[in-house]
C-alpha cells in the first residue's frame, strides 16, 4: 500500500474545501424544485391547480394514502437537521448545516432517484424535534435525521420510529452500520471466520457506533464477544459514570450490561487485545490506534478506521502490523466504509413499497445486498464493498430492503421482485440521465475551472497577507 505523507493526504483533502466555495456561490445551491408534468398550454394550469386539482384532494380526504399515488409524496424525503454535529465542524447551527443537507439531497437524487428536501431547523430539544417530525409527516414518505448531536438523536429516532408512519431513519447511526455490516460480512468470507465465533473490539461509542454495535448482535455476532470503548474507558458493568447517566443514555449503560463477557478494563490497547475484528468511528489520526496494538490483535485480523478525515491509523501500518484486511472512510484507500452505498438504494426500496418503518432487519438485508454484490465481483482483500460508481448495486439494495419490508408486514403495497428492479433501475437511470441531458444541453453550467479557482484564491489570499 502507497504511503503518503499527511501533508499530502491534507492537501488533497483541502482541495475540494478550496472549490466548494466558488462553486456553491457560482450555483446558488446544489438542488432545485422542477416540473414532472407537462405544461403544454395554460389549458394545463387548469388540471394541474385550480379548478381540476379539487378532484384528487377530495379522493385523499377520504383515504389519506392516496396521497401516495396522486402526489409525489411516494417519493418525498425529508432531510432534517438541527447543525448541532456537523462532520468535522461540531454545533455550527441550521443555517450552517444547510450546505450538508442540500449535499444530502443531491446524492439521494442522483444515486437513488429520490426527491430529497433540505430542512435544517432551529429545533433546540429531543421533544421540539419529534414534534416538528410529526407536523410534516403528511408531506412526506420517508425521513432521513442528520448531524444532530448525541443522545438527542438516539432520542429522536426511537421515538420519531414509534410515533411516525413512514420511515425514519438517522444515516449517522443506522447508514454507517449498514454499511460496516457489508464490510465485516465479506471480510470475514476472505478470512475464512464466522460471525457468531468472532471477538470484536469497538472504539468509540458515538452514533454510529452505537448503532453498529446493535446491528452486529441482531446480525450475529454476540453480546459478550464484544468490547466497546469509550472517551474514557472500556465499558463494564462497574461504569459507575455511566450508570449515573443512563436515563440519559440508556444505551451505553445497556451496553455495560450485556458485552464484554471477559470484563476487561482499561482503553484501547487493552479492547483490542486477541480480538479479531477492531471497528472504530472515533476522533480523526494518526495515532488514536498504535501499530503495536493492531499487532496484539488475533491472526488475520480485520481493522475498519473510519475516522475522518485522518483515520485512526494509516492503512499502510495496520497492515505492517499484521492486519490482514484494513477499511477507512477515505475514498483514496481500498475499502471505503461510505454511508452513501446505504441510504439512496434503502430509501428507494422503502419507498416503493410505501413503508411504514425502517427496521434493523432492513438495514441487514441492505448489507447482504451489498455484501453480494461486492462477492459476485470477486472479493479480494482490498475489495470488500462495492464503489459508489458501481451504480447497478442500488436497485438491488433497494428490492431487498422493499422485500424485506413486505416480509415484515410494513410496506402498503405488494410489488413482485421483477416489479420492483424495473421501476427502480429506470427512477434511478431517469435520474442520473436527467442530470447529464441538463449538462449537455447548458441548462447546467460548467463550473470555473479549478486551477483558475485555486490560482485566485491564492492571489487573494497574497493580497490580504
Amino acid at each position: 500500500m502507497k504511503r503518503v505523507t499527511v501533508d499530502e493526504l491534507l492537501e488533497k483533502a483541502r482541495r475540494p474545501a478550496r472549490l466548494a466555495t466558488v462553486y456553491h456561490s457560482f450555483y446558488g445551491g446544489k438542488i432545485q424544485v422542477m416540473a414532472k408534468c407537462p405544461v403544454r398550454t395554460f389549458y394545463d394550469f387548469a388540471i394541474w391547480y385550480t379548478p381540476g386539482v379539487a378532484a384528487p384532494c377530495r379522493k385523499i380526504k377520504e383515504n389519506p394514502d392516496l396521497s401516495f399515488e396522486y402526489t409525489n409524496r411516494w417519493n418525498f424525503v425529508a432531510v432534517v437537521s438541527d447543525g448541532s454535529r456537523v462532520l468535522g465542524l461540531g454545533n455550527i447551527g441550521p443555517e450552517a448545516g444547510l450546505p450538508v443537507m442540500e449535499g444530502k439531497a443531491l446524492l439521494f437524487k442522483y444515486l437513488g432517484g429520490v426527491d430529497a428536501f433540505p430542512l435544517c431547523v432551529s429545533a433546540k430539544t429531543k421533544d421540539e424535534l419529534v414534534q416538528f417530525l410529526k407536523w410534516i409527516e403528511p408531506t412526506f414518505g420517508g425521513i432521513n435525521l442528520e448531524d444532530i448531536e448525541k443522545p438527542k438523536c438516539f432520542h429522536v429516532l426511537e421515538e420519531a420510529r414509534e410515533a411516525l408512519n413512514i420511515p425514519v431513519w438517522h444515516d449517522d447511526q443506522q447508514g454507517t452500520a449498514t454499511v460496516v455490516l457489508a464490510g465485516l460480512i465479506n471480510a470475514l468470507k476472505v478470512v475464512g471466520k464466522k460471525m457468531d465465533e468472532i471477538l470484536v473490539s469497538i472504539i468509540g461509542v458515538g452514533a454510529a457506533n452505537t448503532r453498529t454495535a446493535i446491528v452486529l448482535m441482531r446480525a450475529g455476532v454476540k453480546p459478550e464477544n464484544m468490547i466497546m470503548v469509550d472517551s474514557k474507558g472500556i465499558l463494564h458493568q462497574n461504569r459507575k459514570d455511566l450508570e449515573e447517566r443512563k436515563e440519559e443514555n440508556p444505551w451505553k449503560w445497556e451496553f455495560c450490561l450485556k458485552t464484554n463477557g471477559e470484563q476487561r478494563t482499561g482503553g484501547i490497547p487493552e479492547a483490542m487485545k486477541g480480538t479479531d475484528v477492531c471497528i472504530a468511528a472515533s476522533r480523526p489520526g494518526p495515532g488514536v490506534i498504535k501499530p503495536e496494538w493492531v499487532s496484539s490483535m488475533a491472526d488475520d485480523a480485520i481493522v475498519f478506521a473510519c475516522a475522518n478525515p485522518i483515520p485512526e491509523i494509516w492503512p499502510w501500518e495496520a497492515k505492517e502490523a499484521g492486519a490482514r484486511i484494513v477499511a477507512t472512510g477515505r475514498s483514496d484507500f481500498p475499502n471505503q466504509i461510505n454511508n452513501s452505498l446505504g441510504f439512496p438504494g434503502i430509501f428507494r426500496g422503502v419507498l416503493d413499497v410505501r413503508a411504514k418503518t425502517i427496521t434493523d432487519d432492513m438495514c441487514i438485508a441492505a448489507a447482504k445486498a451489498l455484501a453480494e454484490y461486492a462477492e459476485e465481483r470477486g472479493l479480494r482483500e482490498d475489495y470488500i464493498v462495492p464503489l459508489m460508481s458501481e451504480w447497478e448495486v442500488y436497485p438491488r439494495e433497494a428490492v431487498a430492503c422493499a422485500l424485506e419490508s413486505i416480509r415484515e408486514g410494513v410496506a402498503r403495497i405488494k410489488p413482485s421482485r421483477q416489479e420492483l428492479w424495473e421501476r427502480a433501475v429506470t427512477i434511478i437511470k431517469n435520474a442520473r440521465e436527467s442530470v447529464h441531458i441538463l449538462m449537455k444541453k447548458g441548462l447546467i453550467r460548467p463550473p470555473p475551472p479549478e486551477e483558475q479557482v485555486l490560482k485566485g484564491e491564492e492571489r487573494a489570499a497574497e493580497a490580504r497577507g
